[in-house]
């Protein structure tokens, strides 16, 4: 865990800026709906089910993104990268960026999320910073990444804008920050909502919420220090190819963006 007394007085005093101007980001009720499934983290065929087959696409993105802009090769491209895993869950997207190399440090406000998500670390022997806070203690703390991944759940939290903020508060300068999300267009209600909620149940109905998705265009504003590249879509290839990247953002999108 982090001392405050060990963290430069700067950064001490930039944290203390941050939560003078920050609502909270936590949502009391998203962290119920998700905490009361924990143990349903790790299980393929549960809850999170569409979340354990997207994974494979999202971690490629990420991999190409980190050797683009690192320059790093190799198996391990994370390897002497600090990585937080914001809004981390069971740990499905933590794991395998320890398994990259990455000196991980995971945060979820569900502390049922946490659980399931240290449990899994420890039978997997991966070192993995597991901490039931939230994006603006770290900020608070003066804690910064070389990577910071925020995977769908910018559209579960209270105040997206101070999300944000804090998101890219915490990434080092010349670092990452990389998002995942569902935008908010009648499209997206139509395949992400009653698609794949209600009839295809993919996920748990009441999930998501319409009014909670983010448009790209306040992701950039959010978060307006990093120099975001363009958005690139995510879509279920029918026939059983399953999920891939394309120019389609009218639903699910993903994008990366540096800081000076």
């Amino acid at each position: 865990m982090l001392r405050c007394d060990a963290i430069p007085l700067d950064r001490r005093r930039r944290g203390a800026d941050f939560r003078r101007m920050a609502s909270t980001t936590l949502d009391p009720a998203e962290i119920a709906k998700f905490g009361a499934l924990a143990a349903e983290w790790w299980n393929p065929k549960g809850p999170f089910g569409a979340l354990h087959r997207l994974n494979p696409l999202r971690l490629q993105f990420i991999r190409d993104t980190v050797t683009r802009h690192f320059g790093t090769k190799g198996v391990r491209p994370l390897t002497g990268l600090s990585v937080l895993d914001l809004g981390c869950g069971g740990g499905l997207v933590s794991a395998p960026l320890a398994r990259m190399g990455g000196q991980v440090t995971g945060v979820d406000a569900a502390p049922e999320a946490i659980g399931a998500a240290r449990a899994y670390a420890a039978s997997a022997s991966l070192d993995i910073d597991f901490q039931n806070t939230s994006g603006e203690a770290l900020v608070e703390a003066g804690a910064q990444f070389n990577l910071v991944t925020a995977l769908e759940i910018v559209e579960h939290v209270a105040d997206v804008n101070a999300f944000l903020e804090a998101a890219e508060a915490l990434v080092k300068p010349g670092g990452l920050l990389i998002l995942s999300t569902i935008n908010r267009t009648a499209k997206a209600r139509a395949l992400a909502i009653v698609g794949a909620e209600r009839i295809l149940q993919w996920a748990p109905e009441g999930a998501h919420e319409y009014d909670k998705l983010v448009k790209p265009d306040e992701i950039r504003a959010g978060a307006a220090g990093i120099r975001w590249d363009e958005p690139v879509g995510v879509t279920y290839q029918p026939l059983g190819a399953g999920w891939a990247l394309s120019s389609d953002t009218d639903v699910n999108y993903m994008m990366a963006g540096a800081k000076p």
